[in-house]
């Protein structure tokens, strides 16, 4: 018998499929914004748009030995969670009230996006060093759940 995930699994494994367009040479970040069943928007991280993307010209943050969690500004991607929203913007989408699924717990640049986004719940899937995200999401009411999960990669059976 097939076992069917469940819908927060389903979300979290497109969000895995969506970060594979990510053009950061760090992590492959990818996010999807959801309401009532529905998927709203998507984003994953990259440079800005008409940029040269940190795979054709190398990444500034580990060139200049940034830990991960730290100094988000010099980053020259954008980040998924902040793509997602800004197409929902582009696009004319409301977003209040939705959940957002993310590869990754989100850094406390996107935390304050998704709090003023009316974005109510954040489902995540590997941890990120920023533990000030955490808090500023229990402060602000916005309700985060990390689901451990890992894309399966996909393997021909050989039929």
């Amino acid at each position: 018998m097939i076992k069917r995930p469940s819908l927060d699994e389903y979300f979290l494994e497109i969000a895995f499929v969506v970060g594979k367009r990510a053009t950061c040479l760090r992590k492959n970040v990818g996010a999807v914004i959801v309401r009532d069943k529905r998927i709203l928007a998507t984003g994953y991280n990259g440079a800005p748009s008409g940029m040269d993307h940190c795979l054709e010209i190398g990444c500034i943050r580990d060139m200049e030995k940034i830990p991960s969690g730290t100094r988000q500004e010099k980053c020259r991607a954008v980040h998924a969670e902040q793509n997602a929203i800004i197409q929902a913007a582009i696009h004319g989408v409301s977003i209040a009230g939705a959940t957002i699924y993310c590869t990754h717990q989100p850094c406390i640049l996107c935390t304050k996006m998704i709090i003023n986004s009316n974005i109510k719940r954040v489902v995540y899937a590997t941890f990120y060093p920023d533990n000030d995200s955490l808090k500023f999401f229990r402060d602000a009411g916005v309700e985060v759940e990390h689901i451990p999960f890992e894309l399966k990669s996909e393997t021909s059976s050989g039929d």
